[in-house]
């Protein structure tokens, strides 16, 4: 579906594309890349791996007022479950993401949200368009420009909520170690410079440095369950890091290496139940 045939609920089509001149994006960060990888697998991901957000979603949309009448962009929407649950709470959702299969899907849930193929870098909607935005696990270290384009669509007085894996209790981290220690040197790095928004006080700080007054911190315990080992490597080899280490090593390889270090994970009844750390910060437009 062309991005630009589709029902925009918020403003015309036209008038967001001549909004603001476009920008560059940060190094380490092209959008084309990170859509591909997340593009590659969107059933599952969309399916058996997103729902780990329902938690944080409920939460910062309760810090963030989301409802009738509200209209809110999710940065880095993905297969579109912000975007579904806000448009079932009566709020007009707007989301972008950079894979075309998971807008797609997105698009299905949600057919009445202004959803788009883009960069969060360079968001295609004018200043002030909204209420409210979030970005769950979607803005990362190094992306303080995501967060000024988000700071430039807010309304004065808008909020922000952005969410991310925590330093606490990550029962998903021996898999992204699995992940890193079979990728190339290039994207461990990358990797290392994202997460570094897990550090306590580097949310709050790029928040600050793009003009938002920083509010509050708050954390849910994010859950995923999975009732077989290969449901459980379907849902993890979904995700976009899986993507460089799958492309070196392949699924042959990269597997069995997964399985093992999620082995301790199956409970008596052979479902697989991960607990991960997921904090979140909201912010406001002064």
């Amino acid at each position: 579906m062309d991005t630009n045939q589709q029902t925009n609920t918020l403003n015309p089509p036209s008038t967001a594309i001549e909004a603001h001149p476009a920008r560059e994006t940060p190094q380490g960060h092209q959008w084309h890349e990170a859509g591909d990888a997340w593009g590659r697998r969107a059933r599952d991901w969309a399916c058996l791996f997103e729902h780990y957000a329902s938690d944080v979603i409920l939460a910062a949309f309760a810090h963030l007022g989301i409802g009738p009448g509200t209209s809110l962009l999710d940065i880095a929407c993905g297969s579109g479950l912000a975007v579904r649950q806000a448009d079932s709470s009566g709020a007009r959702a707007a989301g972008i993401d950079a894979a075309g299969p998971l807008i797609d899907i997105a698009r299905a849930r949600t057919p009445d949200a202004d959803l788009r193929v883009g960069d969060m870098f360079s968001l295609p909607w004018p200043d002030e368009s909204f209420d409210a935005v979030t970005s769950i696990n979607g803005i990362w270290g190094g992306c303080e420009q995501a967060l000024a384009e988000a700071h430039r669509v807010l309304r004065p007085g808008g909020s922000i909520a952005i969410s991310f894996w925590g330093d606490g209790h990550l029962d998903l981290r021996p898999c992204f170690k699995a992940f890193a220690a079979n990728s190339p040197a290039s994207h461990v790095d990358g990797m290392r410079r994202t997460n570094a928004i897990a550090r306590p006080g580097v949310a709050e700080n790029m928040l600050g440095a793009v003009g938002f007054e920083v509010l509050e911190r708050d954390s849910r315990v994010s859950t995923l369950e999975w009732p077989d080992q290969e449901t459980a490597w379907r849902a993890l080899a979904s995700v976009g890091p899986a993507v460089p280490a799958l492309e070196c090593v392949g699924a042959d390889a990269l597997r069995p290496q997964v399985l093992e270090a999620i082995a301790t994970l199956r409970d008596d009844n052979g479902i697989y139940r991960f607990r991960n750390d997921q904090q979140f910060v909201v912010a406001r437009k002064g």
